[in-house]
This record gives C-alpha cells, sequence and structure tokens, in this order.
C-alpha cells in the first residue's frame, strides 16, 4: 500500500486539475467534430485516454526534472526528487500508463493512432525544452493541444496511415481551435510559472514567467482573450448563438477574475489561479455542447 501511495502521488492522483485542463479542449473538439454527442465509444477512449497520458506525462517530467526539482520549495518533495520512487519505478509506470492508453487509441481508425505518435513525440520532448526555449509554455501548449486534433481524426479518420489520410481527417478548423487552445495553455502555464519564479531564476530554469518578465500579468491577459477570441472566430457559425455567447461571458467574467488573482504576483494567489483554470475550459464545453 505504501508504494502504491507513492505511485498515486507521482502522477498526482489527488490533483485532478491537469487532466481536466486537458480533458475540456478535447471534449469540445469532439462534440464539434461529431456535431454533437459522440457516443460512449469515443467520450470513454478520449476521457480514460487523457487521465492515462497525463498520469505518464508526470512520471515522465518528474524524472526529467528532479536535480532541478529539489531546488524548487513547491516540487522538492515529489516522490522521484526525494528518491521515495527510483528512476527505473517512474519510467516503467510512465511506460505502462502510455501503453495502456495507446490499447485504447488501438480501438479507434488507423488515422488517428497514426496521430498518436506525433502526439507522443510531443510529449516527450516538453520537459527538455525548459532547458533550450525562452518560452516552453508554448511547447506545453502543442502537447496540451494535441487532443484537438485527435478528436476530428476520430470522428472523421479512415483505415490507413498514409500522411494524406491523416491530413485529411484533421480540417483547418481543428487547426485554429488548437492555435486558440495553445494560448490558453500560454496564460494558464505562466501563471503557473509565476508560483516558481524566484527558484527558477535561481537554477537557470527557462519558463514564460521569466522571458515575460514585468509584463507577466498583462501577457496572461491578453493570451487569455486570445483563446477566446479564436475560438469565437472559429465557433461563431457552428453553435447555436444564446449558449455559446453566455458561456463566453461567464468565461470573461473568470478572465477578470484572473487578472485580480495574479495582479500582486503572489505565489498563493497565481496558484490558485492556475488550479481554478479547468473551470474556464469547461465553461467553453458546456457552451459548445448545448449549443450543437
Amino acid at each position: 500500500m505504501q508504494r502504491l501511495s507513492l505511485y498515486l502521488d507521482l502522477i498526482r492522483w489527488d490533483r485532478p486539475a491537469g487532466w481536466l485542463l486537458l480533458l475540456w479542449p478535447t471534449l469540445s473538439a469532439l462534440w464539434i467534430a461529431a456535431g454533437g454527442f459522440p457516443g460512449w465509444h469515443l467520450l470513454a477512449v478520449f476521457t480514460l485516454g487523457t487521465i492515462l497520458m497525463r498520469s505518464a506525462g508526470c512520471c515522465i517530467n518528474d524524472v526529467a526534472d528532479r536535480k532541478f526539482d529539489a531546488h524548487v520549495k513547491r516540487t522538492a518533495q515529489r516522490p522521484v526528487t526525494r528518491g521515495a520512487v527510483s528512476v527505473r519505478e517512474a519510467l516503467a509506470l510512465g511506460a505502462a500508463l502510455a501503453l495502456l492508453a495507446f490499447a485504447l487509441v488501438l480501438t479507434l481508425n488507423a488515422t488517428t493512432v497514426a496521430w498518436s505518435f506525433a502526439a507522443l513525440a510531443v510529449t516527450l520532448i516538453y520537459p527538455y525544452a525548459k532547458r533550450l526555449v525562452a518560452m516552453p509554455q508554448a511547447v506545453l501548449g502543442l502537447a496540451f493541444s494535441f487532443g484537438i486534433p485527435m478528436a476530428f481524426s476520430a470522428v472523421r479518420g479512415g483505415h490507413t496511415w498514409s500522411l494524406a489520410a491523416m491530413h485529411a481527417s484533421v480540417p483547418p478548423l481543428a487547426w485554429l481551435l488548437l492555435l486558440g487552445n495553445l494560448f490558453w495553455v500560454l496564460a494558464y502555464d505562466t501563471e503557473y510559472a509565476m508560483v516558481d519564479r524566484d527558484d527558477d531564476l535561481l537554477i537557470g530554469m527557462k519558463t514564460s514567467a521569466i522571458t515575460l518578465g514585468r509584463w507577466d500579468v498583462a501577457a496572461v491577459l491578453l493570451c487569455y482573450l486570445a483563446y477566446l477570441s479564436i475560438w469565437v472566430l472559429a465557433l461563431a457559425n457552428r453553435v447555436a448563438a444564446i449558449p455559446f455567447a453566455l458561456a463566453m461571458a461567464v468565461a470573461l467574467v473568470q478572465v477578470a477574475w484572473h487578472g485580480w488573482l495574479i495582479r500582486t504576483r503572489s505565489r498563493e494567489a497565481c496558484f490558485k489561479a492556475f488550479r481554478v483554470n479547468h473551470w474556464l475550459g469547461f465553461t467553453l464545453f458546456a457552451g459548445v455542447a448545448l449549443g450543437l
């Protein structure tokens, strides 16, 4: 039971905000691609797959960052960082979870299986982007948005693995939604990075909070507005106006609240802003689901 408790801690089982941030845009894309409820099979595959891949990502991330995490107040007690779970154990658990997710993907069409390899590649790249890229949150944004093209492919794809089939299965609408979602990830992960900025400066980690400097709060709010604006542009003529407009109004209130929370840049307020972001994703999903 002690090992199980450590493994659950490793995959952040008690902190569902992480997989909810992945889930809501993916489900929104699934509903849009299907023109409504996509069916229980697709819903189950994408919900369980999201939870499994986020959990696998935590394992990979903690192994990659174990030496850095030891110097960050918020992460110093993570199981791999403090040596309670070995690197080999963490990688084995991450691989097992990723294989379970892949088994779910195998129940979908071949085109979506092909897209899953691209999604995995981005997931593996992200932990190391923090050493090389001034704004690694953009890489995370791509990783956390890849459920969108996969959702379209699951609905529209076929039984071939060709690049032409992959391209045909994901329309321009999906990439526009992905672009908007990338701005959302930039917003909430910059809030997350603001929590650790002092520690990250000392250890030489690259984050958007450090790169943006005193423009961080303004940039976060602009990213939120870009996210909402792009989704409005993409969906204005595809979903019913009233439920979607109401969802956008609620979303804008949440954005204003985020601006109020992070204005002082305190660790506690920035972390709270990050943790409640899944409600913004849920709000847009509700507007989409009710409007189709």
